[in-house]
């Protein structure tokens, strides 16, 4: 029952998302990328509810920070995603998660990560620093080679929500290196079309997307994803599904506020 609880709950954290200590003074000799970005702005603060099956199992808050931050003489956006189980889950297994990214405002690139999970025992306390232009990363056990445009866990969520759609075609995939524990994978997101999806908030038209997952050890197949992005200029996450090796998880958008665009909500 522990290690079903255990299974579950990583999956909870990894749709909570959807995580300051050491600056660095050394700025970068050469430029990033730029990215227009107009999906969010500072302020804005999304709330989340996670289920799995008819229970209540976790919350999760994603909220970019009201001022802009300087990071390696780079203009920042400072975001924190935080998770933690609710009701019974619990009462025999206690998580609190915080992560914490600040992203270049123009490139949309991760400069600075931390990662602070408490998940019944097991504790992971993680700072890294990302030099884009180099590509490496760096946490307090080692410095890793990265690929072009490495993105944190977090970062990744806000980078998506700027990717232009304008021309893409169902079946169209798109690809994010992430950076995990010392390691990088390759995040793949194939668009599946859009949709209207009704939730308790009311209907919302959405553009519909399916992760590709590791399947077989917590996922029952590949594509065991489901993601529906609010189909407007802010790209708001409405609803995130998964089918498990054992049950199903939903997490569904509550609360939000200071948005950069109204929601794509029917009235």
């Amino acid at each position: 029952m522990e290690y079903r609880s255990l299974r579950t709950m990583k999956i909870i954290k990894t749709l909570s998302v959807l995580i300051l200590v050491f600056f660095v003074s050394d700025s970068y000799s050469q430029e990033l990328r730029k990215i227009n970005q107009e999906a969010f702005f500072p302020g804005e603060q999304l709330k989340y509810r996670v289920h799995y099956g008819f229970m209540d199992a976790g919350e999760a808050t994603l909220t970019v920070s009201p001022t802009l931050k300087t990071v390696m003489g780079k203009t920042c956006y400072q975001v924190v995603g935080e998770g933690r189980s609710v009701g019974a889950f619990d009462w025999f297994f206690k998580v609190r998660d915080r992560y914490e990214s600040y992203i270049d405002k123009d490139a949309m690139l991760p400069l600075y990560f931390v990662r602070d999970v408490r998940e019944g025992g097991y504790k992971v306390n993680q700072k890294v620093k990302f030099d884009q232009v180099n590509c490496i990363a760096t946490s307090e056990k080692k410095a890793i080679k990265t690929p072009k445009h490495v993105q944190d866990l977090l970062s990744a969520f806000y980078f998506a929500r700027t990717i232009d759609l304008s021309n893409a075609a169902v079946g169209d995939t798109f690809l994010i290196h992430t950076y995990l524990d010392d390691e990088t994978f390759p995040m793949m997101i194939k668009y599946v079309g859009k949709v209207v999806l009704t939730t308790d908030k009311g209907k919302f038209r959405c553009v519909k997307f399916k992760p590709y997952v590791m399947e077989g050890r917590v996922f029952k197949e590949q594509e065991g994803m489901t993601l529906w992005i609010s189909d407007d200029k802010s790209r708001v996450p409405i609803r995130a599904e998964a089918s498990l090796m054992v049950g199903a998880i939903k997490m569904d958008l509550q609360e939000y506020t200071g948005v950069a665009h109204p929601l794509a909500l029917i009235k």
